[in-house]
């Protein structure tokens, strides 16, 4: 789809806020983590709600539209308690859209999937990926744009006890308190 009829078809609050689902999805102990089309970063899919839509249909059709599978391969684990929001730096407000977006507001889904998976990410005309692979259950913190990283902190951190239920979360690693003190203050994410 275009990305002026997403645009349109999207929810975005009063605010500016778009409502998305994002998505972690585990094997084992690691999670899924997929580079930008053209080398522009890593994160996890994530993606709009298109009006009418319910939570759990945007978390399958973007499950599906951007790395290729389906309902049937994964086990919903849990997800977020709350929207955790970020806003957009201003050069990535698109100003010429209508109504303007200026941040996400995101539910985050914890996923397993079932065996392993062959990943499709020609599913949409526009990928949103061109490589993944497995990494430690912190690290997307580290690798992701830096005005996403308060929600990825949030998201990982709330949903740690889901994918680790006997208590065995991994421990923090020696860059964490270093990289999650740049996120400034006044980013951290709200939760409505």
């Amino acid at each position: 789809m275009a990305d002026s009829d997403t645009v349109m078809s999207d929810v975005i609050d009063s605010e500016g806020f778009r409502a998305n689902v994002g998505i972690v999805l585990m094997q084992a102990d690691t999670v899924f983590l997929g580079r930008r089309s053209g080398g522009k970063g890593w994160q996890f899919p994530q993606g709009g709600m298109r009006r009418g839509e319910a939570l759990e249909q945007a978390l399958y059709r973007e499950l599906e539209e951007e790395i290729g599978i389906g309902e049937r391969q994964v086990t919903l684990v849990g997800q977020t308690e709350r929207w955790l929001r970020y806003r957009l730096p201003a050069r990535y407000v698109r100003r010429n859209q209508h109504p303007v977006c200026t941040g996400q507001k995101q539910r985050w889904f914890l996923l397993r999937l079932k065996e392993p998976a062959t990943f499709d990410f020609t599913r949409t005309a526009e990928p949103e990926f061109d490589q993944w692979r497995w990494a430690g259950y912190w690290e997307p913190v580290r690798e992701v744009i830096y005005f996403k990283r308060p929600v990825y902190v949030r998201a990982l951190t709330e949903l740690a006890p889901l994918a680790f239920p006997r208590g065995k979360e991994p421990a923090k690693p020696d860059w964490w308190a270093e990289v999650t003190a740049a996120s400034p203050k006044s980013r951290l994410p709200a939760a409505e």
